[in-house]
């Protein structure tokens, strides 16, 4: 996750409550959805963004897994996400993403 990313969660953090506040992801994959989720939940592990040390613990998701699906209406699902669904590892991100996010969001869960 860039570092001007980083401090716009940070600061819409601290401006509405970490209790407010989801983080969705459209990483290509598992790994890299891994890696931004865990910088939002307990902090960048790459000790180089304003988030070093942060631990936000926000409900983390990925546009492609299941939840979010579910969450969104079809029609607008389809036409915004519903390709990717066909291109990416759907199961390796759901997986990644559901693993940070039980180990590590307090919120959304």
């Amino acid at each position: 996750m860039d570092l001007e990313n980083q401090k716009r969660i940070k600061d819409l953090t601290e401006e509405h409550g970490a209790e407010n506040i989801i983080v969705v992801f459209g990483a290509a994959e598992g790994e890299l959805t891994g890696l931004a989720a865990e910088t939002v939940t307990v902090g960048d592990p790459t000790y180089a963004g304003c988030l070093t040390d942060v631990s936000l613990g926000l409900g983390v998701y990925h546009a492609v897994e299941p939840t979010f699906k579910e969450a969104c209406k079809p029609e607008i699902y389809e036409e915004q996400i519903g390709m990717m669904e066909m291109v990416l590892d759907v199961d390796d991100i759901t997986n990644e993403i559901t693993e940070i996010r039980n180990e590590h969001s307090q919120f959304n869960k």
